[in-house]
């Protein structure tokens, strides 16, 4: 089942899980914009009279698993295994160029526009390079706004398709948005304790990019 093409994981009484498409706000900035995944989760939740409360965000460009409370009490609980390092995240993210390292990690100061520093830390696993891309499995270990965007910026390899932290037009692989999917989450479930192990699967754009190029990828 899915709402309006983003896809729903896990539902229970306390907890939603999506796979969010594409290019859509999880939550409206300033602006306040109408159209959110929030505003999209709440209009399938109401004919129940629940509510969805963001555990967590995604930029707008990149895709993949958020997590939705359906109380104040599970969101507050949900946002403290974030805050506490155990939820682990892992994502899927194609770069520019070819990397030479198979493992490596990421530390260091980070700065979103218009926020201060802050350390950041990311695990990265190189699996496949090409001429002029390379495919990562990027676990962040902080949950810095932007941090994989910025950190793999500053080493010389940002994410095919950034344009924020990064002159696209230098780069040799276009995309129309950043090529990073959050594929997996593991997190212990608020109420019953159990440990919730999620995953999803690539988004169309991504399974396309393989395609064109006939690259036999397999994700897992």
């Amino acid at each position: 089942m899915d709402i309006k093409g983003n896809e729903i994981i896990f539902e229970d009484d306390f907890l939603l899980v999506i796979n969010k498409k594409p290019n859509l706000l999880v939550i409206p900035t300033p602006k306040k914009e109408k159209y959110t995944l929030l505003s999209l989760v709440n209009e399938y939740l109401q004919p129940k009279r629940e509510r969805a409360y963001p555990c967590h965000r995604l930029d707008r460009p990149t895709s993949g698993l958020i997590i939705f409370a359906k109380s104040i009490e599970s969101q507050r609980k949900v946002m403290a295994q974030f805050r506490e390092g155990k939820v682990e995240k892992r994502y899927l993210g194609i770069v520019q160029g070819r990397f030479k390292k198979k493992r490596f990690v990421l530390k260091g100061y980070v700065k979103p526009q218009r926020k201060s520093l802050k350390y950041a830390v990311s695990q990265i696993n190189c699996i496949k390079s090409f001429k002029d891309f390379s495919i990562l499995e990027i676990r962040p270990l902080t949950g810095r706004t932007n941090q994989i965007r910025i950190q793999l910026a500053e080493i010389g390899h940002p994410l095919i398709g950034e344009r924020k932290y990064t002159l696209a037009k230098n780069w040799p692989i276009k995309f129309k948005r950043v090529c990073l999917h959050a594929y997996y989450l593991k997190f212990r479930h608020p109420y019953s304790k159990d440990i919730l192990n999620l995953s999803c699967e690539l988004p169309q754009d991504i399974r396309k990019f393989f395609e064109e190029r006939r690259l036999g990828f397999v994700f897992k």
